[in-house]
């Protein structure tokens, strides 16, 4: 006689399966009971000042008013944020390739070689041009811009 292809393992997860839809089957029916005892449930929705939804409306005397003069949109001008201008490094162009739209800039200061691009120049360069540029954080480290001739 054959064995059954059926696992031990396979009925006792058949059988909790069945026992979790059981309960969810029940915990619909106990929800439908309570929504036909109680069918007017919450009618209004407030938010309190945590952001919780209550049923209760909250105090008119907590209100704040506010004057839509003082909201500010959009960013502020460089001179009401306080920030100077970044200082310009200097240093030698290297490396520049025209066709390709890329090059290495040596400082002049550190010796360390640092990536531009075309789109970062503000006027068009050459190889042993000195310039001044400012850097940013590129994908692979630090890239020259805003790259101009002295």
């Amino acid at each position: 006689m054959a064995k059954s292809q059926v696992t031990f393992n396979k009925i006792e997860k058949e059988k909790k399966r069945l026992k979790k839809r059981e309960e969810k089957q029940k915990k619909k029916e106990a929800r439908k009971a309570e929504a036909k005892e109680n069918p007017q449930g919450i009618q209004f929705a407030y938010v309190d000042y945590n952001g919780n939804l209550t049923d209760t409306p909250p105090d008119p005397n907590l209100k704040v008013k506010v004057d839509a003069e003082s909201i500010e949109l959009g960013i502020p001008k460089k001179e009401d944020r306080g920030e100077e201008e970044p200082v310009g490094k200097e240093g030698k162009v290297s490396f520049f390739d025209t066709s390709k739209g890329f090059g290495f800039i040596l400082d002049s200061i550190n010796q360390e070689k640092y990536f531009v691009h075309v789109s970062g120049l503000l006027e068009p360069i050459q190889e042993n041009d000195k310039v001044t540029y400012e850097l940013e954080r590129g994908q692979k480290g630090m890239n020259a811009v805003r790259v101009k001739k002295i």
